[in-house]
């Protein structure tokens, strides 16, 4: 529970620097003339088109002079959101204790301003200084036609969304001392992928590990699953210590390989436990997509399709999959990538390690193959689209039943399939020894929880599949990739079709020795050339 005592604001000071913006330089220390935007009664033109330079910059001169001096409700009359604005802005001076506020312009970019916000934390006679910066834009009112700031909460502070809010008092939960399996300590400073995970795993541990809160000012998300944000501490309370499975050296092979493409996250899992060794995402959204992320997984997915057609007795590895030019099926026309020669003569073996898609779309029809068969398969072996008790919040993939073309689409990972890296990670460890074993990013002991349970595969399924992952990595699509490591290899490329996008998500899961990774690049392209290094970083640098 949090114990904050409600307090006005003593005063306010607005400053504006001159310079790119055009501004005029003033101090606002005790007031504004003018109030919430309105405008003189009677008969008026409604203003149309964008917004020009000049009420660009009085919007937001007076939002912000009313903001800095604590009049919520004048500063929410200058947006196009007035009550949810009012509120926020209440908040930001009554629940988070932000005083003597100071908002600095920078240069705008149409009608787009940037700024700085110094403030001063003052709760129960502690006090700190704070700052960060943000933006906003201005629009012109659709039935007013007043130029107004476009109301978002990340205008009050860039990490919050909506319905968000900005607290100081007692933390919702006690620190932790976060370590990874071999007693490492894993900060955000040194991790900065891992923030939302430490932040999760504080909040649902924090009390279990004998910590004890301090003072803070954070953001209480309105997603309780994504727990509070430490933005400042006023008292640091004591941390408890919380073991993971996390490995540092894994971690930080992880967080160096995404940092290369935008949009991109990786998973590390251990095979032969299910543990979870790194989790690392490079984007400016701070979303957690390596384990939340809901993408096509494209080719990556004939992991799971191979496993039905071999476990069906369609097929096997070493069984006719011939691969033409082109494939229809009820009305879907697939194709294969550029430059994919056509063999009438392949196997499964051939057809997986080259990644053509109409083998597998030619085998959708075959006698034993129903719409249920791949969601079976996924669910039933692989464990995917049951409820996974990880340790964070996880979405756990999803392949429902498709039919007519739909089916087609979903046996080569496209349609209506969802994954993410931490799903396709454990696909690969699942294809590597048969059982499926739930991720897990803390011991489950340590809050009873039950993991789910899949049958896990036949073991001449595991055999045949190890055999073509370690073709593709060898020899086929993965190979450049995967060409400078040594031991026992896999993996398989994804290039998955996203309406509206130029180029494909790229997708790449592979595994070596006790270890199993999956990535995405969104808009990367072929599988094997922007996911595939991040995969063979993770995987050289082992458990």
């Amino acid at each position: 529970m949090h114990k904050g005592v409600k307090v006005t604001v003593v005063g306010g000071v607005f400053a504006v620097m001159v310079g790119g913006a055009g501004y005029g330089a003033y101090n606002l220390v005790n007031g504004v003339t003018g109030g919430g935007g309105s405008s003189a009664s009677g008969p008026r033109t409604v203003k149309a088109g964008p917004p020009t330079s000049g009420e660009i910059r009085g919007t937001t001169e007076k939002f912000f002079a009313s903001w800095a001096e604590g009049d919520a409700e004048r500063a929410g009359g200058y947006t196009n959101n007035a009550e949810v604005a009012s509120k926020l802005l209440t908040g930001f001076r009554e629940d988070a204790h932000l005083t003597k506020v100071k908002l600095t312009p920078g240069r705008a970019t149409g009608a787009t301003v940037p700024f700085s916000v110094e403030a001063t934390v003052s709760y129960k006679g502690k006090t700190k200084p704070f700052s960060y910066d943000s933006e906003l834009t201005v629009v012109r009112g659709e039935t007013t036609g007043r130029a107004l700031v476009d109301w978002d909460p990340s205008v009050v502070h860039p990490d919050l969304k909506r319905d968000d809010t900005l607290e100081t008092g007692e933390a919702a939960a006690p620190p932790i001392q976060a370590v990874d399996r071999h007693g490492r300590a894993l900060d955000k400073k040194d991790f900065p992928s891992l923030g939302p995970v430490l932040d999760q795993l504080r909040a649902k541990y924090g009390d279990q590990v004998g910590g004890t809160p301090g003072v803070e000012l954070y953001v209480r998300h309105a997603d309780e699953n994504a727990g509070t944000e430490t933005l400042l501490t006023l008292t640091k309370g004591r941390a408890g210590r919380l073991r993971t499975t996390l490995s540092a050296s894994a971690q930080r092979a992880a967080e160096k390989a995404v940092a290369r493409h935008a949009d991109s996250s990786v998973v590390a899992v251990q095979p032969s436990s299910g543990e979870v060794l790194a989790v690392a995402n490079h984007r400016q959204d701070q979303f957690n997509a390596a384990l939340n992320g809901k993408l096509a997984p494209g080719s990556t997915m004939k992991i799971v399709s191979a496993a039905m057609l071999i476990d069906k007795g369609v097929t096997k590895a070493s069984g006719p999959a011939p691969c033409p030019d082109t494939a229809v099926w009820q009305g879907r026309r697939i194709v294969n990538l550029p430059g994919l020669a056509p063999d009438e003569n392949a196997t499964l073996s051939d057809s997986f390690a080259r990644s053509c898609n109409t083998a597998f779309v030619k085998l959708v029809d075959e006698d034993g193959v129903t719409d249920e068969s791949l969601p079976e398969e996924a669910r039933n072996g692989f464990g995917l689209g049951l409820d996974w008790k990880v340790g964070v919040p996880t979405n756990d993939g999803s392949v429902p039943a498709s039919a007519g073309g739909e089916r087609a689409e979903s046996i080569i990972g496209q349609g209506k399939v969802l994954m993410n890296p931490l799903n396709m990670a454990s696909v690969t460890a699942t294809a590597m020894t048969g059982a499926f074993r739930q991720p897990v990013i803390v011991d489950p002991s340590l809050d009873d929880r039950q993991l789910a349970e899949a049958h896990g595969l036949p073991s001449s399924t595991v055999r045949q599949l190890r055999q073509m992952m370690n073709r593709t990595a060898v020899s086929g699509t993965g190979a450049p990739a995967m060409s400078g490591l040594s031991g026992s290899i896999g993996a398989k490329t994804g290039s998955a079709e996203v309406y509206g996008q130029d180029k494909p998500n790229s997708w790449f899961t592979g595994y070596r020795e006790d270890v199993a990774a999956a990535a995405v690049v969104e808009k990367g392209g072929h599988g094997g050339d922007a996911a595939g290094p991040i995969v063979a970083a993770v995987l050289a640098a082992g458990s």
